[in-house]
Protein backbone atom coordinates (compact mmCIF):
# COMPACT_ATOMS: atom_id res chain seq x y z
CA UNK A 1 0.00 0.00 0.00
CA UNK A 2 2.81 2.27 0.61
CA UNK A 3 4.40 1.66 -2.44
CA UNK A 4 1.43 2.57 -4.38
CA UNK A 5 0.45 5.42 -2.25
CA UNK A 6 4.14 6.90 -3.09
CA UNK A 7 3.38 6.41 -6.96
CA UNK A 8 0.13 8.60 -6.47
CA UNK A 9 1.97 11.12 -5.39
CA UNK A 10 4.49 10.98 -7.62
CA UNK A 11 1.50 11.44 -10.24
CA UNK A 12 0.28 14.59 -8.58
CA UNK A 13 3.63 15.91 -8.95
CA UNK A 14 3.49 15.54 -12.99
CA UNK A 15 -0.38 17.34 -12.59
CA UNK A 16 1.65 20.39 -10.63
CA UNK A 17 4.67 20.60 -13.16
CA UNK A 18 2.10 21.01 -16.03
CA UNK A 19 2.17 20.10 -19.58
CA UNK A 20 4.89 21.75 -21.80
CA UNK A 21 4.03 24.80 -23.99
CA UNK A 22 3.36 23.70 -27.57
CA UNK A 23 5.93 26.30 -29.09
CA UNK A 24 8.60 24.19 -27.86
CA UNK A 25 8.11 21.43 -30.05
CA UNK A 26 10.51 21.25 -32.69
CA UNK A 27 9.65 20.14 -36.09
CA UNK A 28 11.85 16.95 -37.40
CA UNK A 29 11.19 14.38 -40.12
CA UNK A 30 8.15 12.57 -40.52
CA UNK A 31 5.70 15.41 -38.34
CA UNK A 32 2.43 16.32 -40.16
CA UNK A 33 1.40 19.83 -39.35
CA UNK A 34 -1.75 21.60 -40.23
CA UNK A 35 -0.80 25.65 -41.50
CA UNK A 36 -3.38 28.51 -41.46
CA UNK A 37 -2.94 32.26 -42.72
CA UNK A 38 -5.92 34.07 -40.48
CA UNK A 39 -8.01 35.88 -43.29
CA UNK A 40 -6.61 33.49 -46.43
CA UNK A 41 -8.35 30.28 -46.05
CA UNK A 42 -7.54 29.28 -49.54
CA UNK A 43 -3.65 28.96 -47.73
CA UNK A 44 -4.87 26.14 -45.38
CA UNK A 45 -2.41 23.57 -45.46
CA UNK A 46 -1.87 19.75 -43.93
CA UNK A 47 1.82 18.74 -45.05
CA UNK A 48 4.35 16.20 -43.67
CA UNK A 49 7.69 17.35 -43.06
CA UNK A 50 10.02 15.03 -45.94
CA UNK A 51 13.25 13.79 -44.76
CA UNK A 52 14.98 17.01 -45.63
CA UNK A 53 13.50 18.69 -42.43
CA UNK A 54 11.10 20.81 -46.04
CA UNK A 55 7.52 21.27 -46.29
CA UNK A 56 5.89 22.70 -49.02
CA UNK A 57 3.34 25.84 -48.79
CA UNK A 58 1.37 27.42 -51.42
CA UNK A 59 2.94 30.63 -53.21
CA UNK A 60 6.28 29.93 -51.58
CA UNK A 61 7.25 26.81 -52.70
CA UNK A 62 9.40 24.32 -50.02
CA UNK A 63 10.47 25.76 -46.46
CA UNK A 64 12.65 24.11 -44.45
CA UNK A 65 11.36 23.89 -40.56
CA UNK A 66 12.99 20.90 -39.83
CA UNK A 67 14.49 21.40 -36.34
CA UNK A 68 12.69 24.98 -35.69
CA UNK A 69 10.14 25.17 -32.89
CA UNK A 70 6.51 25.89 -33.93
CA UNK A 71 6.79 29.30 -33.17
CA UNK A 72 10.15 29.82 -35.54
CA UNK A 73 8.41 28.11 -38.13
CA UNK A 74 5.20 30.53 -38.10
CA UNK A 75 7.60 33.37 -37.88
CA UNK A 76 9.81 31.93 -41.16
CA UNK A 77 6.68 31.70 -43.40
CA UNK A 78 4.89 34.78 -42.64
CA UNK A 79 7.99 36.13 -43.67
CA UNK A 80 8.05 34.58 -46.74
CA UNK A 81 4.77 35.25 -47.38
CA UNK A 82 5.17 39.21 -46.91
CA UNK A 83 8.59 39.26 -47.95
CA UNK A 84 6.93 37.96 -51.28
CA UNK A 85 4.42 40.41 -51.81
CA UNK A 86 1.11 38.00 -51.05
CA UNK A 87 0.32 37.96 -47.92
CA UNK A 88 0.23 41.82 -45.65
CA UNK A 89 1.35 41.11 -42.08
CA UNK A 90 0.69 37.58 -41.97
CA UNK A 91 -0.61 36.02 -39.37
CA UNK A 92 0.63 32.09 -39.30
CA UNK A 93 -0.45 29.65 -37.41
CA UNK A 94 1.21 25.91 -37.21
CA UNK A 95 -0.65 22.73 -35.51
CA UNK A 96 1.40 19.40 -35.14
CA UNK A 97 -1.13 17.15 -35.46
CA UNK A 98 1.00 14.04 -35.57
CA UNK A 99 4.27 14.40 -33.67
CA UNK A 100 6.46 11.42 -35.09
CA UNK A 101 10.14 13.03 -35.32
CA UNK A 102 10.25 13.04 -31.41
CA UNK A 103 9.52 10.23 -29.23
CA UNK A 104 10.24 8.13 -26.24
CA UNK A 105 10.04 4.35 -26.01
CA UNK A 106 8.47 3.16 -22.31
CA UNK A 107 8.72 -0.23 -22.27
CA UNK A 108 8.88 -3.39 -19.61
CA UNK A 109 6.17 -3.34 -16.94
CA UNK A 110 4.15 -0.76 -17.54
CA UNK A 111 0.77 -0.24 -17.77
CA UNK A 112 0.74 0.98 -21.30
CA UNK A 113 3.79 0.10 -23.07
CA UNK A 114 4.48 1.96 -26.50
CA UNK A 115 6.24 5.46 -28.09
CA UNK A 116 4.73 8.24 -26.97
CA UNK A 117 5.88 12.02 -28.16
CA UNK A 118 7.92 14.51 -26.68
CA UNK A 119 5.99 17.48 -26.91
CA UNK A 120 8.23 20.10 -25.40
CA UNK A 121 9.80 19.41 -22.32
CA UNK A 122 9.20 16.21 -20.95
CA UNK A 123 10.47 14.37 -18.15
CA UNK A 124 10.61 10.30 -16.58
CA UNK A 125 7.90 11.51 -14.28
CA UNK A 126 5.45 12.56 -17.52
CA UNK A 127 6.29 9.77 -19.78
CA UNK A 128 5.47 7.14 -17.16
CA UNK A 129 2.17 8.97 -16.37
CA UNK A 130 1.24 8.92 -20.15
CA UNK A 131 2.13 4.97 -19.90
CA UNK A 132 -0.50 4.64 -17.20
CA UNK A 133 2.47 4.17 -14.93
CA UNK A 134 4.02 1.33 -12.96
CA UNK A 135 2.02 -2.06 -13.53
CA UNK A 136 1.43 -4.12 -10.17
CA UNK A 137 4.49 -6.75 -11.14
CA UNK A 138 7.13 -3.09 -11.58
CA UNK A 139 9.85 -2.20 -9.43
CA UNK A 140 10.44 0.81 -7.88
CA UNK A 141 13.64 1.76 -10.20
CA UNK A 142 13.68 2.52 -13.79
CA UNK A 143 16.36 2.51 -16.14
CA UNK A 144 16.61 5.15 -18.96
CA UNK A 145 18.57 4.78 -21.56
CA UNK A 146 19.83 7.21 -24.02
CA UNK A 147 22.85 8.24 -26.38
CA UNK A 148 25.11 10.96 -25.71
CA UNK A 149 25.87 13.50 -28.66
CA UNK A 150 29.36 11.32 -29.25
CA UNK A 151 27.07 8.54 -30.48
CA UNK A 152 27.42 6.32 -27.14
CA UNK A 153 25.05 4.73 -25.12
CA UNK A 154 24.31 5.08 -21.43
CA UNK A 155 22.21 3.82 -19.13
CA UNK A 156 20.99 6.33 -15.86
CA UNK A 157 19.00 4.24 -12.80
CA UNK A 158 16.09 6.23 -11.45
CA UNK A 159 14.59 5.22 -8.00
CA UNK A 160 10.93 6.42 -9.03
CA UNK A 161 9.51 5.56 -5.42
CA UNK A 162 12.07 7.31 -3.56
CA UNK A 163 11.71 10.44 -5.51
CA UNK A 164 8.12 10.66 -4.55
CA UNK A 165 8.67 10.10 -1.09
CA UNK A 166 11.28 12.72 -0.33
CA UNK A 167 9.91 14.96 -3.11
CA UNK A 168 13.08 15.46 -4.36
CA UNK A 169 12.96 15.73 -8.25
CA UNK A 170 16.19 16.20 -8.97
CA UNK A 171 16.36 12.92 -10.54
CA UNK A 172 13.13 13.55 -12.79
CA UNK A 173 15.30 14.02 -15.71
CA UNK A 174 14.23 15.64 -18.90
CA UNK A 175 13.61 13.46 -21.94
CA UNK A 176 15.50 13.28 -25.40
CA UNK A 177 14.05 11.96 -28.38
CA UNK A 178 14.45 8.23 -28.84
CA UNK A 179 15.70 7.81 -25.16
CA UNK A 180 14.15 4.93 -24.22
CA UNK A 181 12.44 4.23 -20.74
CA UNK A 182 12.95 0.59 -19.26
CA UNK A 183 10.94 -0.62 -16.06
CA UNK A 184 12.08 -4.33 -14.27
CA UNK A 185 10.09 -6.74 -12.79
CA UNK A 186 10.05 -6.45 -9.15
CA UNK A 187 12.72 -8.29 -7.38
CA UNK A 188 11.17 -11.65 -6.42
CA UNK A 189 12.01 -14.62 -3.73
CA UNK A 190 10.36 -17.78 -3.01
CA UNK A 191 9.06 -19.40 0.01
CA UNK A 192 8.03 -23.08 0.53
CA UNK A 193 8.16 -26.15 2.83
CA UNK A 194 5.12 -25.76 6.59
CA UNK A 195 3.83 -22.21 5.54
CA UNK A 196 0.57 -21.48 4.56
CA UNK A 197 0.98 -19.77 0.85
CA UNK A 198 4.33 -21.15 -0.06
CA UNK A 199 5.22 -19.43 -3.69
CA UNK A 200 7.10 -16.32 -5.27
CA UNK A 201 6.53 -13.29 -3.62
CA UNK A 202 7.37 -9.69 -4.33
CA UNK A 203 11.31 -8.48 -2.58
CA UNK A 204 10.37 -5.43 -0.51
CA UNK A 205 13.34 -2.94 0.57
CA UNK A 206 14.82 -4.29 3.42
CA UNK A 207 12.58 -7.21 3.55
CA UNK A 208 13.70 -9.76 6.63
CA UNK A 209 13.34 -13.48 6.88
CA UNK A 210 10.78 -12.92 9.53
CA UNK A 211 8.94 -10.39 7.35
CA UNK A 212 8.87 -13.41 4.23
CA UNK A 213 7.68 -15.85 6.53
CA UNK A 214 4.48 -13.35 7.37
CA UNK A 215 4.03 -12.61 3.87
CA UNK A 216 3.92 -16.50 3.13
CA UNK A 217 0.70 -16.33 5.55
CA UNK A 218 2.73 -17.91 8.93
CA UNK A 219 3.92 -21.64 9.92
CA UNK A 220 1.59 -24.40 9.62
CA UNK A 221 0.91 -26.41 12.61
CA UNK A 222 4.27 -28.53 11.76
CA UNK A 223 6.41 -25.76 10.78
CA UNK A 224 9.24 -24.35 13.15
CA UNK A 225 10.95 -21.21 12.82
CA UNK A 226 14.37 -22.96 14.24
CA UNK A 227 16.37 -23.84 11.19
CA UNK A 228 14.90 -22.06 8.76
CA UNK A 229 17.19 -22.54 5.41
CA UNK A 230 18.06 -19.98 2.72
CA UNK A 231 19.07 -21.08 -0.80
CA UNK A 232 20.79 -18.38 -2.64
CA UNK A 233 22.74 -17.92 -6.00
CA UNK A 234 26.49 -16.77 -5.24
CA UNK A 235 28.28 -14.63 -7.86
CA UNK A 236 30.16 -17.13 -9.61
CA UNK A 237 26.69 -19.10 -9.76
CA UNK A 238 26.83 -22.01 -7.40
CA UNK A 239 24.29 -22.43 -4.94
CA UNK A 240 24.54 -21.69 -1.59
CA UNK A 241 22.96 -23.01 1.57
CA UNK A 242 22.58 -20.74 4.60
CA UNK A 243 21.18 -21.07 8.19
CA UNK A 244 19.08 -17.86 8.77
CA UNK A 245 18.56 -15.70 11.47
CA UNK A 246 15.15 -13.70 11.65
CA UNK A 247 16.65 -10.39 11.30
CA UNK A 248 18.60 -11.20 8.10
CA UNK A 249 18.03 -9.21 5.11
CA UNK A 250 17.07 -11.38 1.76
CA UNK A 251 18.09 -10.84 -1.68
CA UNK A 252 16.62 -11.01 -5.16
CA UNK A 253 15.67 -14.86 -6.21
CA UNK A 254 16.54 -16.14 -2.77
CA UNK A 255 14.46 -19.37 -1.52
CA UNK A 256 13.22 -19.83 1.71
CA UNK A 257 12.94 -23.01 3.27
CA UNK A 258 10.48 -23.78 6.46
CA UNK A 259 11.58 -26.98 7.89
CA UNK A 260 8.76 -29.12 10.01
CA UNK A 261 9.16 -29.12 13.68
CA UNK A 262 10.74 -32.38 15.11
CA UNK A 263 8.36 -32.00 17.96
Amino acid sequence: MKRWMGWVWAALCVAMMGSASAADVKLGSSDVVKITVYGSPDLTTETRVNEAGKITFPLIGEVEVGGLPTAEAEKKIAGLLESGGFVRKPQVNLLVTVLQSQQVSVLGQVNRPGRYPVDGKRSVLDLLALAGGVSADGGDTINLIRKTTDGKVVREVVDVVQMARTGDLNRDLELSSNDVIYVDRAPRFYIYGEVQRPGVFRLEHNMTVVQALSVGGGLTQRGTERGVRIKRRGADGTLQTLDAKHDDLLQADDVVYIKESLF
